[in-house]
This record gives C-alpha cells, sequence and structure tokens, in this order.
C-alpha cells in the first residue's frame, strides 16, 4: 500500500525548485537560535547563570516578560526564514485577510531578509566596527571558567544566523529573479 505524501507546510510548494542546500538552511537557523533562548530563560527568574555585575542589579517583575518575550521573538523571527523556500514566501496564504492569495513581491521578502541578515552579521560583532563594540559595552565577566563556557556554547551559534538568513536570501534571490 502506497500513502499519499502531503506537502509539507514549511517547504515546498514553489513556483520553481528550491535547492536541497537551501532547505537545510533553513532549518538550522531555528536550531542556531535555539540555544541561546533556551540559555536566556534562568535569567527570567533572577538566577544570574554564573555572571558577576559590578553594580547589583534589581529584578523587577517585568523581567519575566521581557526574557520570554525575547525568546519568542527570536525563534519566531528564525522560523520566518522558511518563507525563503517555502511556498507562502511566494504566494500569501488565502486566509490571510484581504490580501491572501497575492503574488509576494520578491524585493518584499529580499530586502528586509537583506537588512535583517546584515543588521545581525552587524550586531554579533562579526564587523570590526559592531553594534556591541559602540558605547563601550564590555562582556559580562563570569564566576568561573564553566559558566563561561556553557553561555559561549549557548550564544556562538547565533552568530551564524546572520550569514545562512543571507545565504538563504541570495538562493531566494536567484530563484525568483525575473519574475
Amino acid at each position: 500500500m502506497r500513502f499519499k505524501t502531503h506537502p509539507s507546510p514549511t517547504v515546498g510548494n514553489t513556483a520553481r525548485p528550491v535547492p536541497p542546500w537551501a532547505i537545510r538552511v533553513a532549518r538550522v537557523i531555528p536550531l542556531a537560535v535555539l540555544p541561546s533562548c533556551i540559555w536566556r530563560l534562568p535569567f527570567a527568574f533572577n538566577y544570574e547563570m554564573g555572571q558577576v555585575y559590578a553594580v547589583h542589579k534589581t529584578w523587577h517583575w517585568w523581567v519575566i516578560l521581557y526574557v520570554f518575550g525575547l525568546s519568542l521573538l527570536s525563534e519566531g523571527l528564525a522560523y520566518m526564514s522558511f518563507g525563503l523556500v517555502a511556498g507562502w514566501g511566494e504566494v500569501v496564504p488565502s486566509w490571510i485577510p484581504f490580501i491572501g492569495g497575492r503574488r509576494v513581491a520578491p524585493l518584499a521578502a529580499i530586502i528586509p531578509a537583506t537588512l535583517g541578515a546584515l543588521g545581525l552579521i552587524a550586531l554579533w560583532d562579526q564587523l570590526p566596527f559592531g553594534f556591541l563594540n559602540v558605547g563601550g559595552f564590555h562582556m559580562v565577566g563570569y564566576s568561573s571558567g564553566w559558566w563561561k563556557a556553557l553561555a559561549a556554547t549557548a550564544t556562538l551559534p547565533l552568530t551564524l544566523w546572520g550569514p545562512l538568513l543571507l545565504a538563504l536570501t541570495y538562493a531566494y534571490y536567484k530563484r525568483r529573479r525575473g519574475e
């Protein structure tokens, strides 16, 4: 008996075929963001994860909302990269009011994705004058090398987000150019 396969809601259904490497990259991006999202959750409950501050920080109830909101926003934006390899990145899904079923102009995806990727690259200090160097930002100290290694392990994959998104955007551009 053969099973009928249904297209994945996150990939496929595109006018032109998506390169397999681009689909893999789209799947890796949310996974690269996830460790830092999980690592930051204890901060919501005033657990400092081994960080040492020169001035004592006061914990407020809204920190819970901020930390969880930042993690959800980060993962949500990472999942948006699937739009560059899926049909909903070419035609707006029909269930969306007013614009459902309309074609997505390629530049409407390429420009924000490119700017987002370049912003992420700059934010994570992969450029000589990254945003985190502006204004005298310095790394927070840790009470031990283990805490510092944990922080580095959790946040280092996040630096891949910008370059991977830029590569994915280029694949989207190549596939959709001339439309």
